[in-house]
C-alpha cells in the first residue's frame, strides 16, 4: 500500500495544486479589480508578472542550454579554470539594473496615477478607526456612520483618513488600498491637519469586504469592514433613511410615562403611524433612559448623542455586527451586549457583569438583566 502510495503521489500532488486553482472567489482578492484605482495596482501587478516570467524564462533556457552543452562526458580533460570574466560580471550587473529600471517606470507611473485626487465633487468621507472599529461621516449628508461604509457606483470618493488613536490600515482588496491611517497631530491655530487619502471611484455595485492591515492591539485581527456600493437610486434611499431617522422617537428628556407618550404622538405625526411591539418599547426605554448606551452611542431623532462608541442610527440594517465579526441577528447581538471581550477582547465597551475601570476606559457594568438584553437588541434591530 505504501508503496503505491508513494508511485502515484507525484500525480495526486499535482493533481492537488490544480484543484486549488478552482475554488471559490475569495472575498479579499486583490486581483479582482472593482474600482480605478484596483485596476491600477492590478495592471502593474500583471506587467511585473510577465516580466518575471519572461526573465524565468530566460534564465531556464539558458540553464538547460548550459547543461546539455557542458555535461561531463567519460575521458573528458579537466576544464579550463577561469579567475574572472569581464563581459559576465558587467552583464549580470547591467543586465539586473536595466530589469529594474523597467519596473521601475510603471511602478512610478502607478503612484502618481494612484495620488491624484479624481474629481473636485467627488464625494468626500471622512474615515476614523478606532480600537476596534471604523467610522465614516459624510459631511455632504450629515451622516455618521461605523463598520459599513456606503458608496455610490460611478461617483468618485475622496476619503480622508485618520485615527484616534495608534495607527491603523485601511485596506478594502477589491476597491484598493492600503493606506495608513496616523493619528491627527495637534496643529497650530490656522493650521490645517496633516492627513492620508485615498481616491478612487468604485465601477460595480455589489459587497466588498475589507479590513484594518496594521496591527493596533489585541483585537486587531476582528477590525473588519463592509463596503456597499450602490446604484445611484439606491445610494439615495440610503441617504434619504438617515435624513427621516426611521424607528427612532422624537427627542424626549422626561421619562415618565406622560412625556414617553408625547414623544410618541410627536413622532406619529411626523413619520406616519407607528408600529412598535412591547418588547422593542422596553428596548428603546432601556437603551435611552436606564442603562449607560447614550453615553457612547448615538442614534439619530433621539437625545442618545454619544460619539465614543459607533453610530447605531439605521442599525436593523446592517449585515454585521462587531466590525464585521458576526452576523447581525438577535441572537448574535444578545451575546455581544452582554459580553463584548469574549468575541473582541480589549474593545472599549463593558459587559453587563464587568466595567471597563482599568482597562480601556471607565465605563460601568450596564447591569442589564437577560430581558433587558433580549428587549435592548430587539429594540436596536427595529432601527431600519
Amino acid at each position: 500500500m505504501r508503496a503505491t502510495l508513494l508511485r502515484y503521489s507525484p500525480g495526486l500532488l499535482l493533481l492537488t495544486l490544480v484543484l486549488s486553482g478552482c475554488g471559490v472567489e475569495y472575498p479579499q482578492s486583490s486581483i479582482s479589480p472593482h474600482s480605478d484605482f484596483a485596476h491600477i495596482i492590478h495592471g502593474l501587478y500583471t506587467t511585473i508578472f510577465w516580466w518575471t516570467m519572461l526573465i524565468l524564462a530566460v534564465v531556464w533556457v539558458l540553464l538547460t542550454w548550459v547543461i546539455i552543452k557542458y555535461r561531463a562526458k567519460p575521458d573528458d580533460p579537466k576544464p579550463k579554470q577561469i579567475r574572472g570574466h569581464l563581459g559576465l560580471e558587467i552583464g549580470w550587473t547591467v543586465g539586473p539594473a536595466i530589469i529594474v529600471v523597467l519596473i521601475a517606470i510603471p511602478t512610478i507611473q502607478a503612484v502618481f496615477a494612484t495620488q491624484q485626487p479624481v474629481s473636485e465633487d467627488a464625494m468626500l468621507v471622512e474615515v476614523t478607526g478606532e480600537r476596534f472599529w471604523w467610522e465614516f461621516h459624510y459631511p455632504e449628508y450629515g451622516i455618521t456612520t461605523a463598520n459599513e461604509l456606503w458608496l455610490e457606483k460611478d461617483r468618485p470618493v475622496n476619503l480622508r483618513l485618520a485615527s484616534s488613536d495608534v495607527i491603523h490600515s485601511f485596506w478594502v482588496p477589491k476597491l484598493g488600498g492600503k493606506r495608513d491611517l496616523n493619528p491627527t497631530v495637534a496643529v497650530r491655530e490656522g493650521e490645517e491637519p496633516s492627513y492620508n487619502w485615498l481616491f478612487f471611484t468604485p465601477e460595480v455595485a455589489g459587497h466588498f469586504y475589507g479590513q484594518c492591515a496594521e496591527f493596533c492591539g489585541e483585537s486587531h485581527a476582528f477590525m473588519l469592514m463592509r463596503v456597499n456600493v450602490a446604484e445611484p437610486d439606491d445610494f439615495a434611499a440610503w441617504t434619504e433613511s438617515w435624513q427621516a431617522s426611521p424607528g427612532a422617537l422624537a427627542e424626549v428628556q422626561d421619562p415618565d410615562e406622560e412625556g414617553r407618550d408625547a414623544g410618541l404622538a410627536i413622532q406619529a405625526a411626523q413619520d406616519g403611524e407607528i408600529d412598535e411591539t412591547p418588547l422593542v418599547a422596553e428596548g428603546r426605554e432601556a437603551f435611552l433612559n436606564q442603562a449607560t448606551c447614550g453615553a457612547c452611542h448615538a442614534i439619530e431623532g433621539t437625545h442618545a448623542q454619544g460619539d465614543r462608541g459607533p453610530n447605531l442610527t439605521l442599525f436593523g440594517t446592517r449585515r454585521t455586527l462587531a466590525a464585521g465579526i458576526m452576523e447581525n441577528n438577535q441572537e448574535n447581538l444578545v451575546e455581544w451586549i452582554r459580553d463584548p471581550w469574549r468575541f473582541k477582547p480589549a474593545a472599549a465597551m463593558p459587559g453587563t457583569d464587568y466595567d471597563m475601570e482599568g482597562t480601556a476606559g471607565f465605563w460601568p457594568a450596564t447591569a442589564l438583566s437577560d430581558e433587558q438584553l433580549e428587549a435592548v437588541a430587539a429594540y436596536l434591530l427595529s432601527l431600519k
